[in-house]
């Protein structure tokens, strides 16, 4: 009997061996193509009949697009599972009748490390004497005193995974930790975290960091209306989604000094920055480089082909997106 077939889309770079193994269950295939149009083309055509699951990522999506209503549309109707290499999922149609797998625990470490670097970062104000010693102005024409992480009040909205380790990093730096999450967690994962409703946590952070998921409900949550109930001299880490900020409101704030700094990895309508953040001298910008290590991208990648392998030998999935926990899953692919 022939083996079911497992489709990868975009490149490999640090499982390629992991990715020829998995010939032993199944026939693998690749997406060679380069455009959208082409890979519509493809499904329409019948080449990936067959394929049971597929390998993608967010940067394919600069190969086919997102994977939209339109897209999952066009897929074979053999496929089951999506396994996708990245925390953030929202370039796919969550709704439809595919499986989907994400790579939470593999990011979590690399990106609360870069959450912790660019909080640091915005308490000095880093931006400044950073920029300036590297002109050879020193510390530049107005050193500015900035502030220390002890005794803080860190406030962080979304207490998954990658949350708690930040939270972890926090309470190393002496902070005192308070969440809003969909649910409370249980006590032993909260670790002697408050659990607040939404508007305490907007209103008594020293700092906010955002870690949740970008979904319809949460796209623009902090806008506004936030900004105008948080602390004075509040400061706001973001490397979850940009969209889950008003970027025009945070200038504002900035501008006004409502915000004190901001410490930001990903954007609104990236890789464009707005101009009021590239402008401003009390931003720390990185570009989104959260998970940007050799050891991370290597666990996302084997985290995939786990999904995949688990997902076509036993009809499971490892890691599920938490949106299709209520899906049953599917019976065993037979080899």
């Amino acid at each position: 009997m022939s083996k079911p077939a497992v489709l990868l889309i975009g490149k490999l770079t640090h499982v390629e061996k992991e990715w020829e193994d998995s010939a032993t269950f199944a026939e693998l295939k690749t997406y060679s193509g380069s455009t959208r149009a082409e890979f519509l083309s493809e499904c329409e055509k019948g080449t990936y009949n067959g394929v049971v699951a597929l390998y993608r990522s967010n940067e394919s999506t600069s190969i086919t697009g997102p994977f939209d209503a339109q897209l999952v549309g066009k897929l074979p109707e053999s496929l089951k599972y999506i396994c996708h290499n990245g925390a953030g999922y929202d370039n796919i149609d969550v709704e439809s009748y595919i499986h989907i797998s994400s790579t939470p625990v593999a990011v979590n470490s690399a990106t609360a490390d870069i959450a912790m670097f660019l909080m640091l970062g915005a308490l000095r104000r880093i931006h400044v004497p950073y920029s300036s010693i590297r002109e050879s102005k020193w510390r530049g024409p107005t050193p500015q005193l900035g502030h220390d992480p002890q005794n803080k009040i860190l406030g962080i909205l979304g207490m998954g995974g990658i949350g708690r380790e930040v939270a972890a990093r926090g309470r190393a730096f002496g902070m005192t930790i308070q969440y809003y999450n969909r649910s409370r967690l249980p006590e032993e994962l909260e670790k002697g975290a408050k659990y607040v409703g939404f508007e305490e946590l907007i209103r008594t952070s020293d700092i906010l960091s955002l870690n949740c998921s970008l979904r319809k409900e949460t796209v623009g949550i902090i806008g506004p209306k936030e900004f105008d109930n948080m602390k004075q001299g509040v400061v706001l880490i973001n490397t979850a989604r940009g969209k889950l900020i008003d970027e025009g409101a945070l200038v504002a704030a900035l501008d006004s000094g409502k915000v004190f700094s901001a410490g930001l990895d990903v954007y609104e309508e990236e890789p464009k920055v707005h101009e009021g953040l590239l402008n401003n001298p009390n931003v720390v910008l990185l570009p989104h480089i959260g998970t940007a290590t050799v050891e991370t991208q290597r666990n996302m990648e084997l985290l995939v082909l786990e999904n995949i392998e688990k997902a076509v030998t036993k009809g499971e999935l490892v890691t599920p997106i938490p949106e299709q926990a209520h899906m049953e899953q599917s019976s065993t692919v037979k080899l």
